[in-house]
């Protein structure tokens, strides 16, 4: 036996009273229908701001929102040879004096020391010049400069010990038996050092670039 279907519930009018046909302005019975909003619902609405937004700032104050500036300038391009080369040469002096001190105390020269030098001179020079070819060529030539003045300056030290007399008289008297020692005592690892020197040169500059 089959149940007897139920007629649906009635919908029930919204809001106690307003019909149900979709019309939102029909008024309840007896009453006037209320008037539809006429004329632009946005005239009371402030006007748009136009313009650059940021106009009415004051030099020197910075983006809103404390963002800053939204670009930064772009740091000068490092292209300065002649200082680049100046640096090489300061850094050349410098570093081969204190490669000939090492050199000196121990009596012997270092591989490490060598390429320490030739290093420093390419990366100084390169990273105030900037890696322009010249400043390179010029950091790899005055590397093997520093190097072989540091083998100098260590023959200066050993033969002021032998010959128990100062350094400098060494250097400013005795100059021309410094350099025939060091021709007499050159040999394959003198001039590898010399070319590790530039080698590492080159590298160091390109290390900066």
């Amino acid at each position: 036996m089959s149940q007897p279907v139920q007629p649906p519930n009635q919908p029930q009018q919204p809001f106690g009273g307003q019909p149900v046909d979709g019309n939102p302005y029909a008024g309840q019975p007896g009453q006037p229908a209320p008037a539809a909003p006429t004329g632009n619902p946005y005239g009371q609405q402030p006007p748009a701001p136009t313009g650059n937004p940021f106009a009415g700032q004051q030099p020197g104050q910075g983006a809103p929102f404390g963002g800053g500036a939204p670009f930064a300038p772009a740091p000068p391009a490092r292209n300065n040879i002649l200082l680049g080369v100046l640096v090489a040469l300061g850094a050349a002096i410098v570093a081969g004096i204190l490669y000939g001190v090492i050199a000196g105390s121990i009596e012997r020269e270092v591989g490490y020391a060598a390429v320490g030098v030739g290093f420093l001179v390419g990366f100084a020079s390169s990273k105030i010049g900037g890696s322009n070819p010249a400043i390179i060529g010029a950091a790899a030539v005055f590397s093997i400069g520093a190097v072989y003045l540091g083998q100098l300056v260590g023959i200066s030290m050993v033969l002021s010990d032998l010959a128990q007399i100062p350094f400098s008289e060494v250097v400013g008297d005795h100059f021309g038996t410094v350099t025939e020692a060091w021709s007499q005592e050159a040999d394959f690892m003198t001039y590898l050092f010399l070319a590790l020197g530039a080698i590492a040169a080159v590298g160091g500059a390109k290390k900066a670039g």
